[in-house]
């Protein structure tokens, strides 16, 4: 996907071989890191945290008219006057598909991000896949990994990321079959009409989605001044602009105004939006789409700025 203001040199079309490189160079150290913010966020969380079919008790709430008698929990009824029913934990294991942008406008990275796009995703794909791994889930990777349900997941991911075929663009989803949640990780910076003529079908399908947008805050932001020559990342093509901070408002309207398009129309078809900054924590964005996950966005601030 294009991106807008980028500063570093375009991986050459032909240069596949290097870019495969340097992503596989980059795979262990998200690795550990995603490692460390899993073990950071994950205590205290067990589970789905569902109402289902399990045997660890979730909550107590109101009996409801043609629920089985058998529900009702007499000893906490007893207690006033009102009738509950004991709900246990929603325990049976779920598809979860994992996918992130590894485009050569993710490797754009600003003195004021802390990382590269590329390197957040791949932590954020990896930590998630940590997380839901330990609850029992099943992880895959669209074109790049069946799923699997194992302690290793996360492991076994990283793996594949680093043998898989170098691809640029949203995936190919004709592997996910069944009631699944999908999850995006990237900088979807190509037009909202085109990402959601994409994304549309999927939703139709019955797919559960989340799209984490990864932004560097120069493209938020649009400090650039003075004779400022732009790159796009993917094509090569380049744009100098004499004054670059007479652009800056017009940029700025236009950015968001794409963003928050692209939100609107996800949250329309049913499925959740998390825009998150390099300059942020790795964690405010993990909590905000596990939330999601787990079926309690009212625990997860809007637009996963934590």
């Amino acid at each position: 996907m294009s991106s807008i203001g980028q500063t570093v040199e375009p991986t050459p079309s032909g240069d596949i071989l290097a870019r495969a490189q340097a992503r596989a160079a980059l795979i262990p150290d998200c690795m550990v890191e995603a490692k460390r913010i899993a073990n950071t966020v994950i205590s205290g969380w067990h589970g789905r945290r569902r109402r289902g079919i399990g045997e660890n008790f979730w909550q107590f709430r109101p009996y409801s008219d043609g629920e089985s008698l058998s529900r009702i929990d007499w000893r906490r009824s007893a207690r006033d006057d009102h009738t509950y029913v004991r709900d246990r934990e929603w325990e049976a294991a779920h598809t979860i598909w994992l996918w992130a942008d590894l485009s050569p406008s993710m490797m754009y990275k600003s003195r004021f991000g802390t990382v590269s796009k590329e390197s957040r995703a791949l932590v954020l794909m990896l930590a998630l896949a940590e997380i839901l791994a330990r609850s029992g889930e099943r992880i895959g990777c669209p074109g790049v990994m069946e799923p699997v349900s194992a302690r290793n997941a996360a492991e076994q991911l990283a793996t594949a990321l680093i043998h898989s075929p170098l691809k640029t663009g949203l995936p190919d989803t004709g592997m996910v079959r069944g009631w699944s949640d999908l999850v995006l990780i990237g900088d979807f910076l190509d037009p909202a009409a085109r990402i959601m003529g994409r994304l549309g079908p999927l939703a139709r399908r019955g797919l559960r989605g989340h799209v984490v947008e990864i932004a560097d805050p120069a493209e938020e932001n649009f400090p650039f001044a003075g004779r400022t020559e732009f790159t796009d990342p993917e094509t090569g093509e380049k744009l100098t602009a004499g004054r670059a901070e007479i652009l800056r408002e017009a940029y700025r309207q236009a950015y968001f105004a794409r963003r928050d398009g692209l939100g609107q129309s996800l949250r329309h078809m049913g499925w959740t939006f998390t825009p998150h900054r390099t300059d942020h924590l790795a964690s405010e964005a993990l909590v905000a789409v596990h939330m999601y996950l787990s079926g309690m966005p009212g625990r997860a601030t809007h637009g996963g700025q934590l």
